[in-house]
């Protein structure tokens, strides 16, 4: 059973719903749309593919959000997964999450964030590419620090960055859904024979593409502690967040493939700039080159704002790892697990790919969604289990999120079976570790 929370200094309660969805929105909408859109047409080769791959990455993270806002009304407490997995199984459990995360899920996505925005200033500064590890390396100092100094900051950004990344986001899609030049893609003929003809481990591998340009949805469950009334708040920030999410990304990749072909969205590694020059010329291209740096910037203000949360509940179980548990006297923020965070982010910054992140990400975060789902049959048996919302269509829908994310994770584990077995090693690891650091707390 869970033990009781260590009191400390409170959290300043300073996100209400605006922010909230600001948080889920802006962290989702980060990079990975403007630069990946080409990992699910390697693997899906025909347009209704890629329309219906997207589309499934987007309602399997619509179904895990109504989970999680289902465990966090229940549990409205800082940490999100981490709290989620420990009520339904164990804390030894929930440490395993909270290890994967550290060093290599939320670390992983802090540093490739970090690196794209380093790129893309690149383009719009006088930097050399030489450059661009240390540049990574100050966006993510830049950003730590600003959370550093008090969550009311960190939001601000947040909501500012975020709607004037929606409203950029609508300039594109409608410009390019409108586009009637001579560089017009494809045309379109959307029909079951074109999805038939993509087999079954080419689409998983091409929603797991989109899986990750989805990433981080569950991050504003990490920030309950910090948020008005999060019972009510997180699951319409939560539903909210990624039905809006997914209808810009089904509606951004259709304005895509309206305006190049389909080999060109193949071979683009920067997407929506290369649209963007389409439409209306270089000085379009520059300006999309700008909003993917304010991009990643806002994504990142929420990754590294949730992070230390999910820390903190890990030092609150474990008398061994109280000096995490340190909240900031003056700001009242978890200033040592925020330093903590982005010092290994940073290492690995300066030691791994993009590439290898990435697919480290996808098959660690996903393992661990199907297991917190899992817990949601665990804890319904109980007569304990009270949250203020439950979820649409119980059992089907987590029936149907754990089924998929387990074909997902195996999928991945079958395409590229080295990277996918380190991700293994890193969660076995973390088990004599957890024993260690929760053995007085059960």
């Amino acid at each position: 059973m869970p033990t009781p929370r260590t009191p400390g200094t409170p959290l300043t309660r300073a996100i209400g719903l605006t922010q909230a969805t600001a948080i889920v929105v802006g962290t989702v909408i980060g990079t990975s749309i403007f630069v990946q859109p080409s990992e699910i047409t390697r693997e899906v080769p025909t347009i209704t593919g890629i329309l219906v791959a997207w589309s499934l990455a987007g309602l399997l993270t619509f179904l895990g959000a109504l989970v999680c806002a289902e465990l966090a009304s229940a549990f409205p407490e800082t940490g999100g997964v981490y709290v989620f997995l420990r009520e339904a199984f164990s804390t030894r459990v929930a440490f395993l999450w909270g290890w994967a995360s550290f060093w290599s899920i939320h670390t992983g996505v802090i540093a490739a964030i970090a690196v794209v925005c380093a790129r893309y200033l690149t383009v719009v500064l006088p930097i050399g590419a030489a450059a661009e590890p240390a540049v990574a390396v100050a966006v993510i100092a830049a950003v730590s620090a600003l959370n550093y100094v008090g969550v009311r900051a960190g939001t601000r950004v947040q909501t500012a960055i975020t709607g004037a990344k929606v409203a950029a986001l609508a300039v594109l899609l409608i410009g390019g859904l409108a586009y009637g030049g001579l560089a017009s893609g494809d045309a379109w003929t959307l029909s079951a024979a074109d999805l038939g003809a993509v087999p079954l481990d080419r689409m998983l591998l091409g929603v797991s593409a989109g899986l990750f340009a989805f990433g981080g949805w569950h991050l504003v469950t990490y920030t309950a502690g910090e948020t008005t009334d999060p019972a009510r708040t997180l699951p319409r920030a939560l539903t909210l967040g990624t039905i809006i999410v997914t209808v810009c990304y089904i509606g951004l990749n259709a304005a895509y493939l309206h305006v190049l072909p389909l080999e060109a969205v193949r071979a683009s590694p920067r997407i929506a700039a290369d649209v963007a020059q389409v439409l209306a010329g270089p000085g379009a291209a520059s300006a999309v080159s700008v909003l993917v740096v304010l991009s990643a910037v806002g994504a990142l203000t929420g990754v590294v704002l949730a992070g230390p949360r999910l820390y903190l509940s890990m030092a609150s179980d474990s008398a061994k790892l109280a000096w995490l548990h340190a909240v900031h006297p003056v700001y009242r923020t978890p200033h040592r697990a925020i330093v903590l965070q982005g010092a290994w982010a940073s290492v690995l910054v300066a030691t791994g790919s993009y590439a290898t992140i990435f697919s480290r990400v996808i098959y660690m975060e996903w393992f661990f969604f199907a297991l917190m789902t899992a817990g949601v049959f665990v804890l319904r048996r109980r007569t304990t289990y009270r949250p203020a919302y439950r979820m649409w269509a119980y059992p089907l829908t987590p029936l149907v999120f754990v089924a998929v994310s387990a074909a997902v994770v195996v999928n991945q584990l079958a395409a590229q079976p080295a990277e996918a077995l380190l991700g293994a090693a890193i969660v076995a690891g973390g088990w004599p570790v957890a024993t260690w650091a929760t053995r007085t707390r059960g």
